[in-house]
């Protein structure tokens, strides 16, 4: 069902550890270590849309909620995935600095959440330096996800996608319609 690029590319990263990344990319997957960064982006919504900084909070909130069901609820339970570190192929080389997470791993919600505020986050505000650097730090948080072992690069892109989509859709659903008269 998945490609075998998909196996290869994660041994590859996985197999790329040193003691130096390994904190840093277990620092990347923290999710408790990025509230500064979250107090931050709301400072900014706030800056770029003082009149509708509550629709911008409900947008944000519910386009996580949305990447996070769509990923934990429907996606794992459905697909079924192993993830790596739980394939018993796997237990002679794998890296798991992080223990072995969960048993399935399609698609990851650490990917789907970060990509769902960062999309978000670009949407509301359409600054590039902002945008930007929330983007790349979407994407470091997936690639810690594969570089601790608890995901292949299918299960991030996928994670990407749901999050980039449930933003994009929520604006149009959500944030466009309760902003429409403001």
């Amino acid at each position: 069902m998945f490609p075998a690029w998909d196996e290869s590319l994660f041994r590859i990263i996985n197999e790329s550890h040193t003691a130096t990344m390994d904190v840093v990319m277990q620092f990347l997957s923290d999710k408790f270590v990025w509230i500064p960064l979250y107090a931050f982006l709301i400072y900014k919504l706030y800056q770029a849309k003082p009149q509708a900084i509550k629709a911008a909070l409900l947008y944000v909130v519910l386009a996580v909620i949305w990447a996070d069901q769509i990923s934990s609820s429907v996606l794992k339970p459905l697909v079924k995935r192993l993830r790596p570190s739980h394939v018993t192929e796997f237990k002679s080389w794998i890296h798991l600095p992080n223990g072995e997470g969960g048993l399935y791993g399609f698609c990851s919600s650490h990917a789907a959440n970060a990509f769902a505020v960062a999309c978000c986050i670009y949407l509301l505000t359409k600054n590039k330096s902002i945008g930007i650097p929330i983007f790349i730090w979407a994407a470091l948080v997936s690639y810690s996800r594969i570089y601790l072992g608890v995901h292949y690069p299918i299960d991030v892109i996928t994670g990407a996608i749901v999050g980039i989509s449930g933003a994009w859709i929520l604006k149009n659903l959500v944030y466009d319609k309760l902003t429409k008269n403001s």
